[in-house]
Formats: structure tokens, C-alpha cells, sequence
């Protein structure tokens, strides 16, 4: 019967004689009741208190029931699955207040608070799912779903903004070792991280177009980039047996530009002088070609006694918003937009929709028994609604010292940090400790 509650049978339970004895439950089912009210009353204590009143001394096991729950229920086939990518931003004051940026090396120009941001209301927002919760990013968590892995962000200035952001998110909490960085102006651009109390690496790659390259992406003083899709960044790609889990993130390059070659033959190019007289190619085509050639890279020496996870990170459009780059206006608004606030999806709709689809035909060609699993991080919309996270003039330290500037860059598309991106990794670890 709908709605009935059936009770254990008690041993001890005998038909009454007729004679009321003033008790409907014999004591042991009295007491199982206790425990379960007591039980629940508990529960509520810890799941549904305000986080400033004294229960909060309880938050570790909180935390720990929260993350359970939206895991379990996150899980496809699991009761209910979550899109991620799909929902709002919530007003959350303190909950981006996750790290001092300056104590976890993170890039100069993307310590937006040590370069004197004076707002920091873009960091009281909550990324809200919609229909489902999105957990507070846990460190241990993540560190012990990647326990004895080697994860790696392989791609452009975006994907090392998400991979500063995970070092910072992690450093703030767990000793680290860093294994090494490349020395000069480049530093960012290669260096690995060890978390030593779980055995997890994590590294970075600079390889904005996945694949490999030569020119302006390695040296500013040179106009054009050769990009040979047929061949996979040579320095991930030597590093790329020891990969456990993948990030791959690329857009911005390709819709710059470039000369492509197939088997050191040119083949055609997107935005290249017209003189050159080059076949147009577009950039949708090589952008499947370059995440195409990375994701056969990483599924040729996947085993089953080494399974690997690719993740492909959707498209994480600029704010300029029409603006010349220079120009001290662009992006100083200090509020995210409500969905429906604006019009943008056009800008990253067919970006992220070939992520999706190579994410799809990657599936497919490996087929049912693959012992690559490709999954999809679909940032694109919540970072569509964060205009006020960029550094904007703070990519630099006080630049507003002698008052406002005519011209001056601004940085218009990476986040700060902490900022909006600690959500991609939020994500992220959702996606890791989905199971297969």
C-alpha cells in the first residue's frame, strides 16, 4: 500500500489477550523508532543548518554528506543525471574567497586582488545547476579520486587558466612539491606539480592549438603559426604513456588563424594574408582535425591495465564585447548576467557544439569495450555570463595610479583567480568520480 510504513516483526510481540495495557509498540520497536527520529534530527542538523550558526563546527561531515548525495545523484543511470552546463549564477557572499593567488604562484596578470582590484563582489557568486547541486570543490576529494594519477591540461591560455586554478584550489589545502617549470619569459607554459600525500601529479602543456606548431605561438616576433594537424604536440605527446586523465582545451588560435599542413604539405588556411594565396580551410575543420589527432595520440597506448580519461573542454568565449582590445572600457562590469540577461550563445554555439561532436565520433570509434573514456566539459554558458570575472586594466598592478588611461589592454578573457574558472574544476571533479 502506498504510503504504508511496515515495521520489523518483534519476537517478542504476543496478540493482545484483550485487556488494554495503556502501549500500542512493545519497547525494542519503541526504541528503533527513537534511534531513526534521533537519526534524522541529526541529519538535519548537519545537512540543513546555516553555516554561521554553531553547528558549523560539524562542516567537515556536512560537506561530506552534501558531496555524497550530489555525487550518488549525479551518477547517469543513478536515480538522476545533472547537466552542469545548463543553469544560473547565485548570489554566494565569500563562497569564491577560496585562495590567495599569490601564495600559489599563479600568473601575475590573473591576481587580479594583488594588483589592486578594488571590487571583489565577482567573487560572491555560485554557479546553480539547473534542478540539480553543484558541490563546493573538496581537495581531498579530488586528490583521492585521482590517487596515484598523472592528470594533465594540454591546450591554450585557457586551459592553463583552469590549471592555475587547480593548483591553487589544491596547494591551499594539501603539501605540494613543484617537479619543475620551464625557466625564461615562458615559465607558465610547461611545468608539474606533485601532491606527494596522494601521489597525483598534475602538469601542464602550451600547445594552443593541441597539435604541433611553430611560429607566432612560440615567438611573438613571427606573424604567421604552421600547424601540422596530422601530428600531436611532440612534447605531451612524448609525456602522454604516463597520462592518467587528459584536459584538452583549444578555440582562440584556431579562430585567429593559421597555415595548415597534412604530412608537411600545406593544405590550406584560415585568416592568412591574401598574397599567400592559401586555399580557405575556415578554422571548424582543422579545430576536428586537431582534437581528432590528440584523441587517437591518447587512445594508442590506453589499456585495460591503464585506462585513461579525456576531457574536452568547451569554447570560454572573451567579453570585449566589440571593443578594441586597448581600450580601458571594455569588460568593467561587476555583476554576472542573469540567464536571458543577453544574447550571446551565438558567439560559442558552433565552438562547443564540434567539441560535442568529436566528443561523440571519439565514443564511436572506440567503441562499446573502449578503454578510453571521453568525456565533455561544457563550461561554455556559465563562463558566457561572467563578464565581471576578467582582470580586465588588473592584469597589471594599479593601472589606474595616474587616473584613467586613453588606451590600455585589457584582459577580457582569462578569469581572475580566484574567479569563475574554480567552477571548471568544480565540474571536474564531478566528471572524475563519475564512475564509467
Amino acid at each position: 500500500m502506498a504510503g504504508a510504513v511496515y515495521l520489523p516483526l518483534d519476537p517478542h510481540y504476543h496478540k493482545p489477550s484483550g485487556k488494554s495495557h495503556g502501549c500500542f509498540l512493545s519497547k525494542p520497536i519503541t526504541a528503533w523508532l527513537a534511534c531513526g527520529f534521533l537519526s534524522l534530527a541529526i541529519l538535519h542538523l548537519f545537512c540543513c543548518s546555516p553555516a554561521d550558526t554553531p553547528q558549523a563546527m560539524f562542516s567537515p561531515l556536512r560537506q561530506y554528506i552534501n558531496n555524497t548525495y550530489s555525487f550518488v545523484s549525479s551518477v547517469p543511470g543513478g536515480g538522476r543525471s545533472c547537466n552542469y552546463s545548463v543553469g544560473n549564477w547565485v548570489k554566494a557572499p565569500g563562497y569564491g574567497r577560496r585562495y590567495n593567488a599569490t601564495k600559489c604562484n599563479a600568473k601575475e596578470s590573473h591576481d587580479c586582488i594583488r594588483n589592486g582590484r578594488p571590487d571583489t563582489g565577482y567573487l560572491d557568486w555560485r554557479w546553480q545547476p539547473r534542478g540539480c547541486p553543484l558541490p563546493a570543490f573538496d581537495a581531498g576529494a579530488f586528490l583521492s579520486a585521482m590517487h596515484g594519477k598523472h592528470v594533465a591540461f594540454i591546450g591554450d591560455s585557457m586551459a592553463r587558466n583552469q590549471a592555475q586554478s587547480l593548483i591553487c584550489l589544491l596547494t591551499a589545502a594539501f603539501p605540494y612539491r613543484l617537479l619543475y617549470r620551464d625557466e625564461g619569459p615562458r615559465s607558465f607554459n610547461f611545468w608539474r606539480y606533485a601532491f606527494p600525500t596522494h601521489d597525483v601529479k598534475v602538469s601542464y602543456y602550451w600547445y594552443p592549438f593541441l597539435v604541433k606548431a611553430t611560429g607566432k605561438s612560440l615567438d611573438d616576433a613571427i606573424r604567421d603559426n604552421h600547424v601540422h594537424l596530422d601530428q600531436p604536440g611532440d612534447r605531451w605527446a612524448a609525456d602522454a604513456d604516463t597520462f592518467d586523465v587528459a584536459v584538452l582545451a583549444a578555440a582562440h588560435w584556431l579562430l585567429n588563424g593559421a597555415i595548415y599542413y597534412n604530412n608537411s604539405e600545406v593544405i590550406g588556411a584560415h585568416n592568412a594574408p591574401p598574397e599567400l594565396n592559401y586555399t580557405g580551410v575556415g578554422y571548424a575543420w582543422p579545430l576536428k582535425m586537431a582534437y581528432r589527432t590528440s584523441v587517437e595520440r591518447l587512445r594508442s597506448s590506453s589499456s585495460p591495465e591503464r585506462p585513461r580519461t579525456v576531457v574536452m573542454a568547451t569554447f570560454s568565449m572573451s567579453h570585449f564585447d566589440g571593443k578594441p582590445t586597448d581600450d580601458p572600457t571594455a569588460c568593467l562590469r561587476t555583476e554576472p548576467y542573469m540567464d536571458g540577461e543577453v544574447d550571446n550563445e551565438w558567439v560559442f554555439r558552433e565552438v562547443r557544439d564540434i567539441v560535442h561532436d568529436e566528443a561523440a565520433a571519439a565514443r564511436a570509434r572506440g567503441g562499446e569495450n573502449s578503454t578510453l573514456r571521453v568525456e565533455v566539459l561544457d563550461v561554455s554558458k556559465l563562463a558566457s555570463l561572467r563578464p565581471d570575472g576578467h582582470p580586465s586594466l588588473y592584469m597589471r598592478p594599479n593601472p589606474l595610479a595616474n587616473g584613467m588611461p586613453e588606451r590600455m589592454y585589457s584582459d577580457c578573457l582569462h578569469f581572475c583567480l580566484p574567479g569563475p574558472v574554480d567552477t571548471f574544476n568544480e565540474i571536474l571533479l564531478q566528471i572524475l568520480r563519475k564512475k564509467r
